[in-house]
């Protein structure tokens, strides 16, 4: 009878049915849960859509700093106090050879990331040139997040071959204003209808960390299920100084778990992404996040640091999962079987114990 209520869960989500609002708050709540049996559970939809493989994302800060939005979460804000150094989009050149770089370090998708409310008319056409320049070149998805867009822009970049246009909702429409007061939720959500009626794929998450509720958490994850947003990166707020958003002190490695199971069996079918935080908030607890979730990003976010490439494909591997790569995937990251000792080259043999060499004269 104890994991009847697993069963359940694996069984709907299964047959594509969404938990009912009480089972979610259990999810995320319940003192009574038990969490491998939990991983467990969203592991079943998981491997039957994905299998063990994991999508791996690199992001490419484009434009960094100077946004009129007062988005308190992110250290680019009008409002951030953070000491980042601005600077404008970078050339052709820089944005085609990190494009290249991602492409051979294994990545699926190169995502794009621009700093502001949104692109002009003539910025957008100028990101269609860049988006069929890399589209051309390298074997990658190629993802785009830019701001707020119209239909218009939105069938420019479509027509470009953009693969996927993220914006994320981050939290719910009720909590939306506490976040931010330059644009509203809807204005989010209008941008992803206009990617997906221009034919685009979405991509759209969370922020969890923000002084949010549990029902804020369930509404967001619904929404992005009514949506059909096939992407959805679950961030963990990284407590940057000088953003007015800093840390509400609820993130546990157990909590960001329960949060990933959350939003693969909500939406069963889609790609959940453990995002921005993973590293500092699931510390050690960080394999588990393959179970719900099946894909990552790697060398970083938009500001701020994030696990390297070979450290994160050992995890990946070591796991027992696969990193899905590309045909100019390089391999990374050494052999899983590798013995070690805190990530480092030390000898094996403790200081002290160990015979000292000795210099034979000549």
């Amino acid at each position: 009878m104890m994991f009847q209520r697993y069963t359940h869960l694996v069984d709907d989500a299964l047959a594509g049915l969404a938990p009912s609002r009480e089972t979610c708050r259990w999810i995320m709540d319940g003192d009574d849960v038990q969490l491998l049996a939990l991983l467990q559970a969203a592991y079943v939809p998981r491997e039957k859509v994905f299998g063990r493989k994991v999508k791996v994302h690199i992001l490419n800060n484009v434009q960094n700093g100077r946004c009129q939005e007062d988005c308190g979460y992110c250290s680019q804000s009008k409002d951030s106090d953070a000491p980042i150094e601005a600077y404008p989009m970078k050339t052709d050149e820089q944005i085609f050879a990190e494009a290249e770089q991602a492409a051979k370090n294994g990545a699926s998708r190169y995502c794009m990331v621009l700093s502001g409310r949104g692109p002009s008319m003539e910025r957008t056409k100028k990101l269609a040139g860049l988006i069929k320049g890399v589209k051309d070149k390298y074997p990658v998805e190629v993802c785009l997040s830019v701001g707020l867009i119209d239909d218009q822009k939105a069938q420019i970049l479509a027509d470009a071959g953009l693969d996927r246009l993220n914006h994320n909702l981050n939290t719910s429409e009720r909590m939306y204003k506490d976040i931010c007061t330059t644009h509203t939720y809807q204005d989010r959500v209008n941008t992803i209808v206009a990617a997906k009626k221009a034919g685009m794929s979405s991509c759209s998450g969370l922020i969890v960390g923000m002084n949010e509720t549990t029902d804020d958490i369930i509404d967001v994850a619904m929404k992005l299920r009514e949506l059909e947003v096939p992407s959805i990166p679950v961030n963990f707020l990284i407590p940057i100084e000088g953003n007015p958003m800093y840390s509400d002190h609820t993130l546990t490695p157990e909590k960001c778990l329960r949060a990933l199971c959350l939003l693969r069996l909500i939406n069963p079918t889609a790609e959940i992404r453990a995002a921005a935080g993973r590293e500092g908030h699931l510390k050690a607890l960080q394999p588990l996040a393959f179970w719900p979730a099946n894909s990552l990003f790697v060398d970083g976010y938009l500001t701020t640091r994030g696990s390297d490439m070979a450290n994160t494909y050992r995890m990946i591997r070591e796991a027992g999962f696969e990193v899905e790569g590309n045909e100019l995937y390089e391999a990374q990251g050494g052999e899983a079987q590798a013995y070690r000792v805190d990530d480092t080259a030390l000898p094996i043999l403790k200081p002290e114990v160990a015979r000292k060499s000795s210099c034979v004269p000549s």
